[in-house]
């Protein structure tokens, strides 16, 4: 769901590493991926909007995470319909469909068709490529 009307966040390559962790920029910047059961917010469960780590778009919200079992947090769907870009992946010897921010074209993780109601999809993301912003008590 790639759109050419999202306003485009470009950096230098010298900005993104000046602004990210070490760990944010190998997964947001690099494509890297964190292993399973390690990233901060794989087993989160506040309410609240998740946003990219690197330029604070909202992408998902927590009503559509779900516990997958898969170390990773999960979403059903974004959080708008032009939040998250995909595009083939054909790295790994596989081919799988790549999840980025389509504000700053930054890694956020996979995209699986094996997820549950509504939409059967399971987006499969990286906690280092999100922040969560908790909703206020």
């Amino acid at each position: 769901m790639t759109d050419e009307t999202k306003e485009r966040i470009d950096r230098s390559d010298a900005e993104w590493r000046a602004s990210l962790t070490p760990e944010q920029y190998r997964v947001l910047r690099q494509k890297g991926t964190e292993r399973a059961f390690t990233g901060e917010l794989w087993d989160e469960h506040r309410p609240g909007r998740y946003r990219c780590a690197g330029c604070g778009t909202e992408l998902f919200r927590s009503d559509a995470k779900f516990d997958s079992g898969t170390g990773w947090p999960s979403f059903t769907a974004p959080a708008a319909d032009d939040a998250v870009a995909t595009e083939t992946d054909r790295s790994m010897w596989m081919t799988r469909t790549e999840a980025m921010c389509a504000s700053c074209g930054g890694h956020l993780g996979h995209v699986f068709p094996d997820g549950p109601g509504p939409t059967g999809l399971r987006y499969c993301i990286n906690s280092a490529s999100l922040r969560l912003e908790p909703e206020a008590d």
